[in-house]
């Protein structure tokens, strides 16, 4: 006879899944009191791996591999390493928090209130991970994260096993700071390893005082007029510095990425590795080499190749923690959002001006009462007159060098040095007329650059170093405005390598005064041991480059590097000028009375009742939308005191809600005090229907 069967006991483990809440409170799934702090410790855990994958691990990613963000805000050490303990402790710790606050209204509150973030968190994850898998963008994915947020939460609660996946999860903030810290091109911001760097040779007695000033995102064809030469009309200053050094036309950057394509130059070598623009990286470079035998007085900006034993930069960008935090979180909200970001991460760095940072006026501001329109000196970059200020005769030989951000985007200035606002995510880009009112903002930068230049000769000349020094002026890549290859990728290097890889580049030699052209095949590897000759100095090291000095290339292939020693071969010779525009005949009219018809909406428009130009800002950046009846295509003609300074067409709306937009740069349109906007519609011959403004 069989023992009867022992009858199943029921199941007492309570819902929840790995969570097991009962009214007990502290006293847990048994009843002993203890287990109330364990589970609370992996309800932490799980939190943690979820922020990790959702906070920490894309944001130290993505400053891992941006070592240019910490150089340009100065940072230090300490400032970076309480920035990482801010990402990787601070989301963790908040959300613990909101926890053991919800457990005061009861250990089922508290469940609730975890399940809910759980799902939160794994919503943030499916919007990442859907921007990257799926075309889906704005509302959609919204909703397939809606969805898997929810799935995922009732998993969590009916289910053990995911519970235990996330508190596996939760050591995954420590991995990432451990890959940031030792494994990351940042880390040698964080953790520089010497300053190492051989000093050159004298391999003459002549060192005669050495220029250089290095300008960011200026395609040479941007400078050049209808007949090939550099606009004089336009650019005379740039034309001027032509008239009087070696113009090498036919110069290339070598990649389209300042920490890759300024450290080839100064080092002389091709971009080998993905590493920081540091000396710890790049320890022989244009600044240990001549630190034996000159004065060193450098302003970089995006780069730290100079040891701060041989040079500091008297003046700094904005820097400290509140300001890497500030930009810190702009990336996070970047990072997750469920649509794609048009800002290019490195328009954050931005010149400041002289009044921001406090530095005064290299010269005394003229008494002329028409100054006011010329702004050149109020908005001068803090950088460059601390570099002006410094263009002096030395009893040792000196290098002068300034790295500027100029006529690099942001996009901020007008030729006469008028700065004004624009929306951050502007298109640069796309159908209409987007692509080419970025090229007009940048050539209107480029015009206040070209200020600069001449400010820069002035000088030299006042101080008597122009005629004794090695003067040279270039730029480290270009850029495209090519629609459908805008920017400085291998999409506009494939599409327009005149726009981004050819360059300008002056070389005034000591004494020298006629001006002249050589078309040799010149790569910006050249550039160190051309500037070590000029200056007699000895490289220690082996280069890429060859100093012009020396027997041209007889090969007229070049080489560009989207990524280090991935060498992209690149043809064409000395690029011919692009088309040039050709403006609106209704630009520069004067507009009387108009009949009205139509409504349009401008951002703003308060700006232009109140215009001071004693200021230096201008509303010269002018933005709105149409009703959706507007066809697009449609021209629009804007108008200041009755005056038309652009027309432009209506294009499909972006995400910003801009269905137009135009640089009005003349600053003869505006007047101090009350100014009038109009915006007209254009008709096919050219008659004009004014447009009720409404603020947007």
């Amino acid at each position: 006879m069989t023992e009867p069967a022992t009858p199943a006991l029921p199941d007492r483990s309570p819902p929840g899944g790995a969570d097991g809440d009962t009214a007990g409170g502290t006293t847990g799934r048994s009843g002993r009191p203890g287990r109330g702090w364990r589970r609370e410790l992996g309800r932490l855990a799980e939190v943690a791996g979820l922020l990790g994958l959702v906070v920490t691990q894309p944001v130290l990613d993505v400053l891992g591999r941006s070592p240019d963000f910490f150089l340009f805000h100065r940072a230090d050490p300490g400032e970076i390493l309480l920035l990482l303990a801010l990402v990787a402790l601070l989301p963790t710790l908040a959300v613990g928090l909101l926890g053991a606050l919800s457990r005061l209204a009861g250990p089922a509150a508290r469940a609730v209130t975890h399940t809910v973030v759980v799902g939160l968190l794994l919503a943030a994850a499916a919007i990442q991970v859907g921007r990257h898998v799926t075309p889906l963008r704005g509302v959609p994915l919204l909703l397939l994260a809606a969805v898997v947020g929810v799935a995922g939460a009732a998993a969590h609660r009916r289910w053990r096993a995911p519970g235990h996946v996330l508190r596996l999860a939760g050591a995954g903030p420590l991995v990432f700071v451990a890959l940031f810290l030792f494994a990351s091109p940042t880390s040698a911001v964080v953790l520089p390893r010497g300053e190492g760097g051989a000093a050159g040779t004298a391999q003459s007695d002549v060192h005669p005082p050495v220029v250089m000033l290095i300008l960011d995102e200026l395609p040479l064809v941007s400078l050049l007029g209808p007949d090939g030469r550099v606009d004089a009309a336009r650019f005379p200053h740039f034309a001027e510095l032509a008239g009087g050094s070696t113009w090498y036309r036919n110069a290339t950057g070598v990649s389209g990425w300042t920490p890759y394509a300024l450290p080839a130059m100064l080092t002389g070598r091709y971009p080998a590795q993905g590493v920081a623009p540091h000396y710890a990286q790049y320890p022989d470079n244009l600044f240990t080499a001549f630190g034996g035998l000159y004065d060193i007085r450098a302003e970089e900006s995006i780069t730290r190749l100079c040891p701060p034993s041989r040079c500091e930069t008297p003046v700094s960008p904005e820097q400290g923690l509140g300001v890497l935090v500030r930009e810190t979180g702009t990336l996070l909200r970047r990072i997750a959002a469920p649509v794609d970001s048009r800002v290019d991460p490195e328009d954050s760095y931005r010149e400041r001006t002289r009044a921001e940072a406090g530095v005064n006026a290299a010269e005394p501001v003229p008494a002329d009462p028409t100054f006011r329109w010329d702004n050149l000196d109020d908005n001068q970059p803090a950088r460059f007159t601390s570099f002006l200020a410094g263009l002096r005769p030395t009893p040792r030989p000196a290098l002068h060098f300034l790295h500027l951000l100029m006529p690099h985007s942001p996009w901020s200035f007008l030729p006469s040095g008028a700065r004004y606002d624009a929306p951050e995510d502007l298109p640069n880009d796309g159908a209409g007329g987007w692509t080419e009112l970025a090229r007009q903002r940048h050539l209107a930068q480029l015009g206040y650059t070209d200020r600069l230049i001449g400010e820069t000769l002035r000088t030299l000349r006042a101080t008597g170093l122009y005629d004794r020094a090695l003067v040279v002026v270039t730029a480290d890549h270009g850029v495209s405005f090519t629609p459908g290859a805008q920017g400085r990728g291998m999409d506009a290097i494939r599409a327009a390598a005149d726009e981004v890889a050819w360059v300008p580049l002056f070389v005034k030699s000591p004494g020298q005064r006629a001006g002249r052209v050589d078309d040799r095949n010149w790569q910006h590897v050249d550039l160190l041991p051309t500037v070590a000759d000029e200056a007699g100095i000895r490289l220690p090291w082996r280069v890429d480059g060859r100093s012009a000095r020396e027997r041209p290339r007889t090969d007229p292939g070049k080489v560009f590097y989207d990524r280090p020693a991935q060498p992209t071969p690149i043809t064409g010779g000395v690029p011919g000028p692009l088309p040039p525009p050709t403006p609106h005949p209704l630009v520069g009219t004067t507009v009387g009375d108009r009949p009205g018809g139509g409504t349009a909406e401008v951002a703003r428009l308060g700006a232009f009742r109140a215009v001071d130009p004693d200021a230096g800002e201008l509303p010269a950046l002018v933005w709105g939308d149409v009703p959706d009846d507007v066809p697009d295509g449609t021209p629009l003609a804007l108008a200041v005191n009755g005056r038309i300074g652009a027309v432009v067409p209506v294009v499909p709306r972006d995400t910003g809600g801009r269905r137009f937009a135009a640089l009005l740069a003349d600053d003869r349109l505006y007047q101090a005090g009350a100014n009038r906007l109009d915006v007209y519609r254009v008709a096919p011959d050219n008659s004009l229907r004014r447009l009720t403004l409404s603020a947007m």
